[in-house]
């Protein structure tokens, strides 16, 4: 399991030479892999604005990991778990297209090239200017993306609903053909020569339990007047019981079915033309189902890929926002996206406690009872540096 944590410090010469210290601690120690985490120069407005923008980012960076994590969970449900299949999908960026050429356009080739996986996204993070443009208040940023995550998260429960009603349909049939005596597909088990069909004769399936072989044979006859006498077969059995044929006059189908249903024997009707027609829909059902397989987990990779994307955006507008409230004015601080193992967290958290004691030396013996909790920051506790802690974990990144 790993850990990712985007941090910041300002850039007075002491901090600078701290970075430089932990470069060299963590590549030597093999700690953790530090990279530069680029923000753009952003709007800063007026102090209590900002402070209004960082409580609405806070907020709106639960439910826009709230949603990353939903999006996850039904793409992992839709592809039936196969995590391979997952981790080959949930990337960040790139050409979503479903339709794949043996010739591939140079455009095409550039596109697909974009498609990165979440790890190199982060540590590669360029500000998308074009989706969110820096001259924007961070407000009208942070609503940019409350809109678009909020539109996901509607749309994921509506298409996960009708594709799960799909599934569900064709489960459901495909349980019926393959179930029990009472629904199971009778094609594979009647053939041509078991039916008896004319202007007034028909053939009946009746399923018979184990233990009332011997009643059926000894009473079929007695149902109607109407029975052709000694027209019963046994088709087929299985551990439950076994299917017979039975040929009677059309006219005393309905007094045989009461009759045999009395004698709790199930009857059911069968024809060829009624079997294909039950089959003939079943195989409907399956091709929309991969239809609506296909349509939905391209728009589950697209829109876990936006709202990806997005949330690391939003990652970087808290940190630029709580670094300005933090460091004041003028904007001056550096940025860091720290890689590490879990196993490796308290280590690399001693280390930055150290390097950075001089930022705020009463932050480094601060306890739980006396700190407070800001939501997405690495732990409870006031420290010295601003960190924020992304959850790459639930997304099953190993």
């Amino acid at each position: 399991m790993t850990d990712f944590w985007l941090i910041s410090v300002p850039l007075d010469k002491t901090s600078l030479t701290s970075v430089e210290k932990l470069k060299r601690n963590i590549a030597k120690t093999n700690l953790a892999s530090c990279c530069r985490f680029s923000i753009p120069e952003l709007k800063v407005g007026i102090l209590d604005s900002l402070l209004s923008v960082s409580d609405d980012l806070s907020r709106l960076d639960i439910l826009t990991e709230s949603v990353i994590k939903k999006t996850h969970q039904c793409m992992r449900e839709v592809m039936e778990q196969s995590d391979d299949k997952v981790l080959e999908n949930a990337l960040a960026n790139g050409d979503h297209s479903m339709n794949q050429t043996a010739t591939v356009s140079p455009l095409k080739a550039y596109l697909k090239s974009l498609r990165v996986d979440l790890i190199s996204y982060m540590t590669r993070f360029q500000w998308d200017k074009a989706k969110y443009p820096t001259a924007l208040p961070l407000s009208s940023l942070a609503d940019i993306i409350n809109k678009e995550v909020s539109q996901v998260e509607t749309e994921l429960k509506s298409r996960a609903a009708a594709y799960s009603s799909v599934k569900t349909s064709l489960q459901s049939m495909e349980h019926k053909l393959h179930g029990s005596l009472q629904t199971c597909s009778l094609n594979d088990i009647v053939r041509n020569e078991d039916l008896v069909t004319s202007e007034y004769l028909t053939t009946l399936m009746v399923v018979v339990t184990r233990g009332s072989y011997l009643q059926w044979e000894r009473t079929y006859e007695s149902f109607s007047q109407f029975v052709v006498p000694r027209s019963s077969r046994k088709l087929y059995e299985d551990g439950q019981g076994g299917i017979f044929s039975v040929t009677l006059f059309k006219r005393a189908v309905c007094e045989f079915k009461a009759k045999a249903q009395g004698s709790k024997f199930i009857v059911r009707e069968y024809s060829f033309d009624l079997e294909a027609k039950q089959e003939q829909e079943r195989k409907q059902r399956s091709v929309h189902k991969k239809e609506q397989y296909g349509i939905f987990v391209r728009w589950l990779k697209v829109n876990f890929s936006q709202v990806f994307i997005a949330w690391i955006h939003l990652k970087a507008l808290r940190m630029f926002a709580e670094s300005v409230l933090r460091y004041g004015l003028p904007v001056n601080y550096q940025a860091l996206l720290l890689h590490t193992d879990k196993k490796r967290s308290k280590k690399l958290r001693e280390e930055l406690a150290s390097l950075f004691k001089h930022l705020d030396p009463t932050a480094t013996n601060s306890k739980t009872d006396v700190s407070f909790d800001i939501p997405g920051l690495c732990q409870p506790e006031y420290l010295s540096y601003i960190c924020f802690y992304i959850n790459t974990n639930l997304l099953e990144l190993s």
